[in-house]
Formats: C-alpha cells, structure tokens, sequence
C-alpha cells in the first residue's frame, strides 16, 4: 500500500493524543475541505507511533468518521515512528527492471530488521550524484505488525484503509501543495507531534532525509503539569499560550525552553547525519507543524539555536475551507499537516 494512489479518500492522522480527519474535493488544481472531524485520545492508546489499546482506538475512529459526514469510504492513513526506514540507497544494477531483486538480496544491509517481517516498497531516483555506476533509489520499509494494527483499527471502524503512507511523506505532501516545490532550495519540515516529531529534509520535491525522534508535545505538558502540579487540560492550556490560574506563558517559559532544548538537539543530530550524507547540501529554512507549534517561544527558539529563518507551515494557505465544515484555522492549522497531506493521497497531486 505504500506509495499507492487511490480515488478521494479521508486522510486520517491518527496520532498520540488525538485522531484528526480531512476530506478533499479538487477544482482545476484548488483543493478545499469538504469534510473535517478531530477528537482526543487517552494518554497511552498509542505510544511511539504504535497502536497499544486497538479497541479504543478504533472507537475513536468511529466517531471521527461519523462526525465527519465523509462522503469516501476508504481511507489513507500513515505510520511512522521507530518501526519505519526511509533511506536513499545506490544499487548495483543497470536498469529499473533489476531494482526489485537488488533490494531483496541486499536489503538487510538498509534495514534493521528480517526481511520477512517487513513491507518494502521504493522509487527509483535515477543516476546517483558525483556520476557514480548503479542507480540510486529511494527504498521505505514498514513492520508488518505495525501497518496490520494500524489497517486493522479502520477496518474495525467500518471504513476501507485503501493507502498507508509514511508520515514525512504526508507532511511533504501538504507543504508543495500550498508552497509549490522548489527546486533549488533544501528546507527541512518538521511535524512536532505529541510523542514524535517527523523531520524530513526535501529538496526539488525529494525527500533527500528523513527521521523520526522521540521527543513531541507530551513533554511540554509532562513538565508542566510534574513541576507545577496542574491537570493534564491545564497543562495543555498553559503550553498553548492561555493563562492558567496564577501562572501565564512567561512565567513558564524556563521550563517549556528546557524541552525545546530537548527537541532541537534531536534535530541537531538529524542535521549533522544529513551534512555527513550530503557535504553540498545546505539547509536554507525549516518549517514546523504540529500541534506543539503554539508553544510559546518555540518557533524563534529554533530559529535562533540553527540560525536560519523559521516559519509555521499552513496546510491552510492555498486550501479552501468548505461552507459546510467549521474549525479554527488559526488554532488548528498547524496540527493538520499530515492528515492534509494524507487526504491528497486520492489525487494525482
């Protein structure tokens, strides 16, 4: 199912703290939202990306679904996570038509796992840079368990998963259709999730890098509510920008800083990984999404620690929002990135 293209389909983002739902229509090439839906998960249900309580989950799914109103019955989901490798890899082989037998007798040199519990699936990129002999491919690998409690949750919803997509990809899919692809620019797009963020580095409409951390959301809200003894809601309301009893943004500032020091050393990483891959790459801007974006400070904290302009990035910019579908753009946007980008997934765009 990866990489697979469908009919119009919902997008379904079903992450750590909540399931968010996105249907599409398409004019020429305008999209609008004809259908939207989001509702909370409890703490746990699913953790690191992987579906832990799949009852609950389904329910939730459940009552997305029929708060939507969606008019497509399949649906195009994602996963992500520690159970997922996206590598660029250069193959010893002539032409295309070799690639599949080259990725199943070498592929347990890319990826760490046994060949036979995973789904593999690849794009061939063309000739590798510097003119080297073989073909370069983009090769994406997925734990089997992981898509089947993923595919298994909708099915039990009632609805058909027709697409399972990599998040990084989704992400990517919602930037180039409200920002276009830019061909001679290398951004990197980070989703802050709740327990993951994705980071995917793109250049021309690539993706040239990709990596998922452990670090999201739920850590601004952990800290908040360990250090200053707050429920779960209120520190949720505190780590959005609202004043909570005695306490406003600014006074907690240290302690939701300590987390997005946590965060950018993680994308650090990533970004030194990527020089040491790619010596003549530069990075020339990042553009954050999820839901963890409305930390305040958090966009001009990272900006400031790499030193380059940082931007929120609005699935919303060129995407119309239907008469009949109603949300907070500006309070919600940010949080819709791969569910936007996973509804595109039953279009040629």
């Amino acid at each position: 199912m990866l990489f697979g293209k469908n009919k119009p389909v919902v997008g379904l983002d079903i992450g750590s703290s909540s399931i968010k739902a996105i249907e599409l229509s398409r004019t020429g090439d305008k999209f609008e939202i004809t259908g939207f839906a989001r509702t909370s998960l409890a703490p746990d249900m699913i953790v690191d990306g992987a579906i832990v309580d799949a009852s609950g989950v389904s329910n939730a799914i459940k009552i997305v679904l029929s708060a939507g109103k969606f008019r497509a019955k399949n649906v195009a989901t994602g996963v992500s996570g520690h159970s997922v490798i996206v590598k660029r890899i250069v193959l010893p082989v002539d032409t295309p038509d070799q690639v599949d037998e080259a990725i199943q007798n070498n592929a347990d040199q890319y990826i760490p796992f046994d060949i036979s519990d995973v789904n593999l699936d690849y794009h061939v990129i063309g000739v590798p840079r510097g003119g080297d002999e073989g073909l370069e491919v983009l090769l994406v690998a997925a734990k089997k368990d992981q898509i089947q409690n993923t595919t298994s949750a909708v099915s039990l919803a009632g609805r058909t998963p027709s697409v399972v997509d990599i998040e990084a990809f989704a992400l990517q899919n919602a930037f180039e259709v409200n920002y276009g692809t830019r061909p001679n620019e290398t951004i990197a797009l980070l989703n802050i999730g709740a327990s993951l963020t994705n980071i995917n580095i793109v250049k021309g409409g690539m993706p040239l890098f990709i990596r998922d951390v452990s670090v999201g959301g739920n850590q601004y809200t952990d800290i908040l509510q360990k250090e200053l003894q707050l429920t779960f809601q209120e520190a949720e309301d505190l780590k959005s920008g609202k004043k909570v009893g005695v306490y406003d943004p600014e006074m907690v500032a240290p302690l939701l800083d300590s987390i997005t020091d946590m965060l950018t050393m993680e994308v650090q990483k990533t970004f030194d990984f990527f020089r040491e891959t790619y010596p003549e790459e530069s990075i020339s801007k990042i553009y954050l999404a999820g839901g963890a974006v409305r930390a305040p400070g958090l966009v001009d904290r990272v900006s400031a620690a790499f030193g380059m302009e940082t931007e929120v990035l609005d699935p919303l910019k060129t995407v119309r929002i239907g008469s009949g579908v109603s949300f907070d753009a500006a309070e919600t946007g940010p949080a819709l990135a791969v569910a936007m980008g996973l509804a595109l997934r039953g279009f040629d765009a």
